[in-house]
């Protein structure tokens, strides 16, 4: 299998405009995504407890593109103290489509075989991601969708 691009595409009964807000700022980010989001201009942090209880992940973020209200994409994963590059990090791109007074949401994470690692290893952070993105991407729409009805 390759293990390439996720590509992931949700409704969301909200606004490009609040959709934008949701993926873009701290506040709405913890709340579906379960990350605390730190930015200072294009760089930032998001850390999360880790899944097996054995303290905290924390992973560097470059903003590449924002476009407010219809594209969005960061860099992350990259080794500790090194800058994002297309060599070394995966590329996630969030592109907000108006649709029938809501948003059609495309999601893409690119970048797994440009990072050069081992298959095995490869193929762990692949199905982690996209199951991840399975998961996250519903509550984002409910998230949206609640404060659309608030």
């Amino acid at each position: 299998m390759e293990y390439g691009t996720i590509e992931r595409e949700i409704r969301v009964a909200a606004t490009p405009e609040v959709v934008y807000e949701v993926i873009t700022q701290p506040e709405h980010i913890a709340a579906w995504w379960g990350f605390d989001a730190v930015f200072e201009g294009t760089a930032g942090t998001m850390g999360r407890p880790r899944r097996d209880g054995s303290g905290t992940v924390v992973v560097p973020v470059s903003v590449v593109e924002a476009e407010p209200p219809r594209r969005f994409a960061f860099r992350w994963v990259q080794p500790a103290g090194q800058a994002a590059t297309p060599e070394n990090s995966f590329l996630v791109t969030f592109e907000l489509v108006p649709e029938d007074g809501g948003t059609l949401l495309k999601l893409t994470e690119a970048g797994f075989r440009e990072i050069g690692w081992e298959a095995a290893r490869l193929e762990a952070y692949y199905h982690d991601h996209s199951a991840g993105w399975d998961e996250h991407l519903p509550n984002l729409a409910a998230y949206a969708a609640g404060l659309v009805r608030t």
